[in-house]
């Protein structure tokens, strides 16, 4: 598979996720992909893409045959798709869905994507989340994630995608709920998230906000392709 840097991963995360998510907007334009690299949930790290980062992380993706670009009909600006399946063959959507958020995200625990990728596909239960990452580890002929045992500085195990090589570490997870702070209490079982319900509630509530100014975003470009 070949490398991707960073800046890659987070064009090639969105790509997949938006086709996950959003299918009616995907492919996405260059402003679209970059309100979406940019998104301030369901991201880590945050960043702040400019365009150029954006179109140069696409073009390098195109080079790698893990991008194309799309012409369509009375569409005044190109837009992107990825090509991942092509290196990827027989994969899933429960497969690409876990790939999408450790591309995203970074290292996580079962837990953690079992309730991440919920809105491109919903695992059954953490047995599944388990195999389907298990079977990920597996790939012939080249392992697509790693698991993490528990230790240097991470409470439970976790799992982090092999991409490229480039986008994974052995360091901790940078998710708040794994990591224990010096002279904290010895390893103990997986636990949800600390925030409590108000707070998801209000994370999902901005990411439908960044999806709504995205879909702003489209639909202001259709209407200037129309003359509107």
């Amino acid at each position: 598979f070949p490398e991707i840097s960073p800046e890659e991963a987070r064009v090639l995360g969105c790509l997949l996720e938006k086709e996950m998510t959003t299918p009616e907007n995907y492919p996405l334009s260059l402003n679209a992909l970059n309100t979406a690299c940019n998104q301030k949930t369901n991201r880590d790290p945050i960043v702040a893409y400019d365009t150029s980062t954006v179109a140069g992380a696409v073009e390098s993706l195109r080079y790698k045959h893990l991008a194309a670009t799309v012409h369509e009909a009375g569409a005044r600006v190109p837009k992107t798709k990825h090509t991942v399946d092509r290196f990827l063959p027989y994969l899933e959507r429960r497969h690409f869905a876990l790939i999408a958020v450790l591309l995203l995200r970074g290292q996580q625990t079962l837990g953690e994507l079992r309730q991440r990728t919920e809105r491109m596909h919903r695992f059954a239960e953490l047995a599944s989340v388990e195999t389907t990452l298990d079977e990920l580890i597996r790939y012939d002929p080249f392992p697509l994630a790693k698991l993490y045992g528990a230790g240097s500085g991470r409470r439970v195990a976790s799992y982090g995608h092999l991409l490229g090589g480039a986008a994974s570490s052995e360091s901790a997870p940078s998710t708040d709920s794994d990591s224990i702070p010096p002279g904290g209490p010895a390893a103990a079982p997986e636990a949800p998230p600390t925030s409590g319900w108000r707070q998801e509630m209000e994370n999902k509530l901005a990411g439908l906000q960044e999806e709504v100014s995205g879909l702003k975003s489209e639909v202001a470009e259709l209407r200037r392709d129309l003359g509107a």
